[in-house]
């Protein structure tokens, strides 16, 4: 293998490269590779397939390029001898490259990701590579001996070693950047370079030596049959990821948006829906009973009858427009059609009640299924989420025991439980991550980056869905539960800034709301302290949100309170400024650093100038006091390039900018605007 024949009469045949099909090899190097990254990054994506099938999927990608390489760069080698290959030998080789490039794979896609994961990663894929061409080459038979250069020899291994280290651990590094194509064809690059550039290498390394006459003959003609096959596997390979990646995440979306058994929306489709269908005049809940003493006595699949067999009934005599869901295992969620006249969909409940006074035939047995229709009607459109909050109140009150009956909301009656509820499970909400926080961005328009982010609380309710902070909050504040969900709240933004810091993200500073009842409470200030050392936060990093009508009955203390605050290195921003009687009577008196202007004026901007006139006197006013200004609730390009035209710019904050964001959603935001704001000099995050 590496020791020169002793016969004199030995010579060493000369061969050239075709550079075309040299091109050729390097592109279906590149081609694979890329199609191996695209299948790959599907492998830590929670779906329906299982991630062992993409590994699979990616791992032929790549060994079947690598195979398919390697004959196209025979093909480049012009010489002059007969050469055939060795069909046992040629189909053996391509094990060595799958089975690498699995894994590799399989290591660079564990859960705790050091150096020398990549170390050993890139040495099983190099060797793989190598193991796969110089079995390749010991399947050419021609009548000559091949004499290879030790040191090209270890050279070409290591080649292929070092670029497949640089190109998995590139890709498996950047997981969530791995959408780019830029990215993704960077390492497919690298990979390709590992792949050619061994081959190449170790073609180099290689001298064929003959005994006689040299004898033209032409190429293999079974070469290109070979390369066309592969290649065309490859394409099917990434057509297939395609198809399978939009099938995963189709399945995955009917799966969580889907009932199983009724094939109609669930909770979580119904709660994505609300922000669509944001108002209408009815919402009903029909509520069963007696399900569960079915599923006990005759089993799971006989309940599964029963709900089928409702929600038939319900859609052969609701309104066709009307939207029908599946919230609970024993309820259903009805929202009129904005088409249907009110009177139709409730004269369809009606009839529904009717239909379930009767005992139902289901599987051959009579079963009298007991339900209730609890209805949330108005005049005027209204939110959907009011009247479903409305529906609930209704199933918690002493009438959920009817049977066959419509009972319409009447806060008189409801409301109380509905509330009362709300107390009980907030500590429920806090221990189980029903409470969730979003963050919406505050933006310098005129260097166009982030300055800070107001932290904002969500609810999501195991029965009524979303409920908006403008429902729960003030219920809260009546019961006493609002200084703890606060404590709840600073604790969250803390964790959440350190795990920011500690993936080397710039923090921002997040403001947090903090309820007039609890701002002079000295429990408040252990708090924060508590979590600023708990998560090693700079107290420059929080800021605190209070609004005039929540302090404005405890004024003497608040400004206490603000004053300390202050002197312990937090920001304090007065929110919904102008909202109040008093606002200008006591700018002078509270310490406070932030000014935050409310919507109410800007709604106006541009179109009135009297709306205009003022916001310039009252930004004008809150600089001239050493204030920094906000305006909130910024919706439109009109009315941000009116704030431009300020002879000071306040920062904005709205739905111009963004809509409140989960982290995730605001992580893929920032991203985006960085990528924006390397193009144009500018950062993201100030």
């Amino acid at each position: 293998m590496f020791t020169k024949p002793d016969l004199e009469s030995m010579r060493i045949i000369e061969g050239s490269l075709d550079p075309l099909i040299v091109l050729l090899s390097f592109i279906i190097a590149f081609g694979a590779s890329y199609t191996a990254i695209y299948i790959n990054r599907r492998i830590n994506v929670k779906g329906f397939f299982h991630k062992n099938l993409w590994l699979v999927l990616a791992s032929l990608a790549m060994g079947l390029g690598i195979w398919s390489m390697h004959y196209v760069g025979m093909s480049a080698l012009v010489i002059s001898i007969p050469m055939k290959h060795n069909l046992f030998l040629t189909l053996i080789s391509v094990i060595p490259a799958i089975v690498a490039s699995y894994m590799a794979f399989y290591l660079t896609n564990s859960e705790y990701k050091k150096i020398r994961t990549f170390i050993v990663a890139g040495i099983l894929m190099g060797c793989g590579i190598a193991l796969m061409h110089y079995l390749g080459m010991a399947a050419m038979e021609m009548d000559a001996a091949v004499v290879y250069n030790p040191m090209l020899f270890g050279l070409s291994i290591l080649i292929a070693i070092v670029a497949s280290f640089a190109s998995l651990y590139i890709f498996s590094i950047t997981d969530t950047k791995m959408e780019k194509i830029l990215v993704k064809s960077i390492a497919a690059f690298l990979m390709a370079i590992a792949v050619t550039s061994m081959h190449y290498t170790g073609m180099l390394a290689m001298k064929l030596y003959i005994e006689g006459t040299i004898h033209v003959h032409a190429h293999d003609s079974n070469m290109m049959d070979v390369v066309l096959f592969v290649t065309i596997g490859i394409v099917s390979l990434f057509i297939l990821a395609i198809l399978a990646s939009r099938l995963d995440r189709y399945v995955d979306y009917r799966m969580k948006n889907f009932d199983a058994v009724t094939q109609l929306p669930n909770q979580n489709q119904f709660t994505e829906d609300q922000r669509i269908k944001k108002d209408t005049k009815l919402v009903a809940v029909v509520h069963i009973h007696n399900l569960e003493k079915y599923i006990l006595a005759y089993g799971y699949s006989f309940g599964d009858a029963i709900v089928k067999t409702v929600m038939e009934i319900m859609q052969a005599n609701l309104p066709k427009e009307t939207k029908l869901y599946r919230t609970e295992a024993n309820r259903f969620t009805i929202i009129h059609a904005p088409a249907e006249s009110v009177q139709n969909t409730i004269d369809g409940l009606r009839c529904i009640c009717l239909l379930l006074e009767r005992p139902l035939n289901i599987d051959e047995r009579m079963v009298s299924v007991e339900a209730v229709v609890a209805v949330s009607q108005s005049d005027d459109k209204k939110a959907v989420r009011e009247h479903f909050a409305n529906t609930i109140a209704v199933l918690h009150a002493p009438s959920i025991q009817s049977r066959h009956e419509i009972i319409m909301y009447d806060p008189k009656i409801h409301t109380f439980n509905f509330e009362r509820q709300l107390s009980l499970d907030i500590q429920r909400a806090m221990d189980e991550n029903e409470l969730f926080l979003v963050y919406q961005p505050k933006v310098d328009p005129e260097l166009n980056i982030v300055v800070g982010l107001e932290a904002l609380i969500r609810w999501k309710h195991p029965v009524f869905g979303i409920i908006s902070p403008a429902v729960f909050i003030p219920i809260l504040e009546n019961t006493n539960r609002i200084s703890d969900v606060t404590d709840w709240l600073i604790a969250r933004v803390c964790q959440q800034l350190a795990v920011w810091n500690n993936i080397g993200m710039e923090l921002p500073q997040v403001s947090i709301n903090i309820p007039g009842v609890y701002l002079t409470s000295p429990r408040l200030n252990r708090v924060i302290n508590e979590n600023l050392a708990r998560y090693n936060i700079q107290v420059s990093k929080i800021e605190l949100e209070i609004t005039e009508t929540s302090v404005i009955h405890d004024i003497h203390n608040a400004i206490t309170a603000v004053r300390i605050f202050r002197q312990s290195g937090l920001s304090v921003a007065l929110d919904d400024f102008g909202t109040g009687l008093s606002s200008l009577s006591y700018l002078k008196e509270i310490p406070i650093s932030t000014i935050k202007i409310d919507k109410s004026f800007i709604d106006g901007v541009p179109e009135s100038e009297k709306d205009a006139s003022i916001l310039k006197s009252i930004v004008h006013l809150c600089y001239s006091l050493g204030l920094n200004v906000l305006i909130e609730g910024v919706e439109t390009k009109e009315q941000c390039q009116f704030i431009m035209g300020l002879e000071r710019v306040p920062i904005i904050q709205g739905y111009y900018y963004s809509k409140p964001l989960t982290v995730e959603e605001y992580e893929q935001w920032l991203e985006k605007r960085k990528e924006v704001g390397e193009q144009n000099g500018k950062i993201s995050i100030g």
